[in-house]
């Protein structure tokens, strides 16, 4: 997810002609590196870890043979990507090649390595809370908040333009946090934006019976007040559109995300998204065109049989690739 500061024409065409017409994905999200350094109950990923991590000469031709296929939003995450000593130079090539440039992290190594994400135009920072925020990731937010402040006063010197973003996943934890949290990015001089915790398959149950989101009237009175907030300007990125098919747990909407994003794993598979993570083929063995050509038939089935998500950069892409006017008019990501 890439927050948009301002409508860029240029940008919005190049997306629209890669989706729209050669009906390629226009943003890549690269699992850079496939160790974490944290250990988040809801998160299925840092569970995963194993293999060998990709070398920067594979991620170069990998973002070489990228930017050829027609993508123009390079997102480096997972597992946590500044574990990886060369990130800058990984970033500075993508830049060179005239990708976009985005990063998602949480946080627990900002404060030590800020200063070299010069070549990251936009970077997003997990921050699930504020009292609950311990409980959830493990670490203490007073260590996340230096790191956070640290980055915006460092990226105000590199002259970057785009503010941080402030991600939040809705748990049944933290639900009494969120107008702090929403307070704090407009202190801090940041934006947010939320989704709900989602139930991956294999997930503990008893992690999921104290994570997964039990009381749901609290839960929408907390989307609707998140709405409300929004309404009254704070900065808040979701659109509400977006927020009101999250309290009503709702997906409502076309699926286009496979369309628009392609996820590769540290391995180079490609996958049709973050819910069924089916492989679609090998990237770095065989190219995006290779891939994306032979497995039209394989995502076009797992679209039409998709019972859908709430995952905010799916379900707002595809909104925003269905031309909803809301969406549209409040247009903030990628």
């Amino acid at each position: 997810m890439i927050t948009m500061s301002r409508f860029d024409p240029i940008l919005a065409s190049k997306a629209l002609w890669q989706i729209r017409i050669k009906k390629r994905p226009f943003v890549l999200s690269h699992a850079v590196n496939a160790k974490c350094n944290m250990r988040c109950k809801f998160c299925e990923y840092w569970r995963k870890e194993s293999g060998k991590e990709p070398t920067r000469d594979e991620i170069f031709r990998l973002l070489d043979d990228a930017k050829e296929f027609g993508i123009g939003v390079y997102n480096a995450w997972t597992t946590e990507p500044l574990l990886r000593k060369d990130l800058p130079l990984i970033m500075a090539h993508a830049k060179k090649l005239g990708l976009i440039t985005s990063m998602v992290t949480n946080g627990k190594l900002l404060y030590d390595r800020v200063e070299e994400l010069e070549n990251v135009d936009y970077l997003s920072v997990s921050v699930d809370g504020t009292e609950s925020y311990k409980e959830i990731r493990r670490m203490d937010f007073e260590t996340l908040l230096k790191g956070l402040k640290k980055a915006i006063e460092v990226r105000k010197l590199q002259k970057q333009k785009n503010p941080i973003l402030m991600n939040c996943v809705l748990t049944g934890i933290n639900l009494d946090d969120i107008e702090t949290l929403i307070l704090l990015a407009e202190k801090l001089g940041v934006k947010v934006s939320f989704e709900p915790v989602h139930e991956f398959p294999g997930i503990n149950k008893e992690i999921w019976e104290e994570i997964g989101i039990r009381d749901k009237d609290k839960f929408r009175n907390t989307v609707d007040r998140i709405i409300e907030m929004k309404e009254h300007g704070y900065p808040i990125i979701n659109s509400k559109t977006y927020l009101r098919l999250v309290r009503d747990e709702k997906m409502d909407y076309k699926c286009r995300a496979s369309g628009i994003i392609i996820n590769v794993t540290h391995d180079g598979t490609a996958e049709t998204c973050r819910v069924h993570q089916e492989p679609l083929g090998n990237v770095m063995k065989d190219g995006f065109e290779k891939v994306w050509k032979d497995s039209a038939q394989k995502r076009k089935e797992i679209v039409e049989n998709c019972e859908g998500c709430l995952f905010f950069g799916y379900t707002e892409n595809s909104l925003m690739q269905s031309f909803n006017p809301e969406v549209l008019m409040h247009y903030e990501w990628m």
